[in-house]
């Protein structure tokens, strides 16, 4: 198996057979649980940014993860939030309503594979965004020079990828052999990390910050979405966990099953242990 799985499993050259509903509920839980995360790297690129960005584009969008979190630092600025998947961009804008965000977060159903005519409306931009999304694109390099070209001097772009699937549970979870998360992971996580230094650079993009976050929270720190947010990311991980015991298989189904005592439905002990990588660069 040579899967490199993400929760951002939003394409953005492939469209999806249907809605994934479970997908995108995994996606707002994401926003949920790691807010004092997204707080952070906002707050980052605000030190940044300057001016304030006053338009946002967030390319891959999904149901609004990221938009919403910069809609929340950028109080005066309109984030255009573009994606593939109609479904996703029918929950955001759902979400942009209760928000208060209906004004301020607008959505384009596209192909980020296709020539970028709708992006470019809102542009230049002050500030890209594209989480988790670019290692989906078929050209990277075309996008990065796409993206250059919608950006105002002096405007930046922040690409972020996930260094790996996050964990939840203690080395022995009370059900199967210990190390059963590990195992997991190792048999589906078999990719190597993304690295967009060169790319950028390639673009015409001066780099500013390559940070990486370091995400440990307990159940305190995440917050009462903490149980459902795990458990759809284990579900979401069992669905590419093909090569592994079955032994493993029948451990993390029991974790999965809400009748079970021992289900992460059910958990006190979890906690989010993760790390993401974000390139923050600038258009000279």
């Amino acid at each position: 198996m040579t899967t490199h799985h993400d929760i951002h499993g939003h394409v953005g050259h492939e469209r999806a057979a249907g809605p994934d509903i479970a997908l995108a509920k995994l996606l707002e839980l994401d926003g949920e649980v790691l807010a004092s995360y997204y707080a952070e790297l906002t707050g980052l690129l605000a030190e940044l940014s300057d001016p304030a960005p006053a338009r946002i584009l967030d390319l891959g969008s999904g149901p609004g993860t990221g938009s919403f979190a910069l809609a929340r630092r950028f109080p005066a600025a309109h984030v255009t939030a573009v994606d593939i998947s109609a479904q996703m961009l029918h929950r955001l804008r759902k979400q942009a309503f209760a928000y208060g965000f209906a004004d301020r977060v607008g959505t384009v159903e596209a192909n980020i594979d296709e020539p970028w005519t709708e992006r470019g409306e809102g542009g230049p931009y002050d500030l890209i965004w594209a989480a988790a999304f670019l290692h989906h694109v078929a050209d990277p390099a075309r996008t990065f020079a796409r993206a250059f070209e919608q950006l105002r001097p002096g405007g930046l772009i922040a690409v972020t990828e996930m260094d790996f699937f996050p964990r939840y549970l203690r080395e022995d979870p009370g059900v199967g052999r210990p190390g059963l998360e590990a195992r997991l992971h190792a048999a589906t996580n078999t990719q190597p990390p993304h690295e967009w230094t060169e790319q950028l650079r390639a673009a015409g993009f001066t780099l500013e910050e390559r940070r990486p976050f370091e995400i440990r929270l307990d159940r305190t720190e995440a917050g009462p979405s903490l149980n459902a947010y795990a458990q759809g990311a284990l579900a979401k991980l069992r669905s590419h966990a093909t090569d592994v015991l079955e032994a493993d298989l029948a451990a993390l189904d029991a974790l999965l099953d809400d009748t079970r005592p021992h289900g992460v439905a059910h958990r006190d002990d979890l906690r989010v242990r993760t790390t993401r990588t974000t390139w923050i660069a600038r258009r000279p």
